[in-house]
């Protein structure tokens, strides 16, 4: 949903100048990556537990700028490569757990076991689903297919979250819920399609 040709080329008009400008600064790729992720995981870890989810939106919507920037940094400068990918999608990973850990926290504060449990199968499951993708890649398979992508899972939960700081009620409970589903749905479908990549054919042919 959000790498069509008319969003990045959107993207790119907008966040070229700015990646021109800090490569001209001497700033690295890899510290605007390890910038973004302190900012998300600290704003997270600060903010939600605490049911302050407005301040805590705000500052990690500014983070995702980050996320895109060091990309376009990358390529403009030649240093696109293994390692940065690696580096962001281990970061990626980090980011993805506070945001989801510091929902479990406030969930439990909440006293209710069944957000608690959503949050912390959002959390467990988006893990996994990155991790599935990972190991389908080492050994040969491959593993893009998924109802509950990393993009989509943030924008859901980041959205739900500055509706109930604004004072929506019950959203963050469904948003959260219904992630929860989505993500083990997700995991499932890595699975049964890895396996079917991977199955040795019978001698008689199926």
């Amino acid at each position: 949903m959000l790498n069509n040709p008319a969003a990045r080329k959107v993207s790119t008009a907008v966040l070229e100048p700015i990646a021109r400008l800090l490569l001209k600064l001497h700033v690295s790729p890899d510290a605007v990556t390890v910038v973004g992720t302190l900012i998300t995981c600290t704003a997270a870890l600060v903010f939600f537990p605490r049911g302050d989810f407005v301040p805590g939106v705000l500052i990690i919507g500014l983070s995702v700028i980050a996320d895109l920037l060091d990309g376009t940094m990358a390529r403009l400068s030649g240093r696109a490569g293994p390692w940065g990918n690696f580096l962001d999608a281990t970061l990626d990973r980090v980011a993805d757990g506070c945001v989801f850990g510091a929902l479990v926290l406030w969930a439990a504060a909440t006293g209710n076991a069944w957000t608690t449990a959503a949050a912390l199968t959002c959390l467990v499951g988006g893990q996994v689903i990155s991790y599935a993708k990972a190991r389908a890649e080492a050994v040969g398979a491959t593993a893009n297919v998924g109802i509950a992508e990393r993009a989509e899972r943030l924008i859901v939960v980041l959205l739900a979250a500055l509706l109930a700081g604004l004072g929506v009620p019950y959203v963050l409970p469904i948003a959260l819920g219904l992630l929860a589903v989505l993500s083990v749905v997700t995991v499932v479908q890595r699975i049964v399609v890895v396996r079917r990549q991977l199955k040795a054919p019978s001698g008689g042919g199926e």
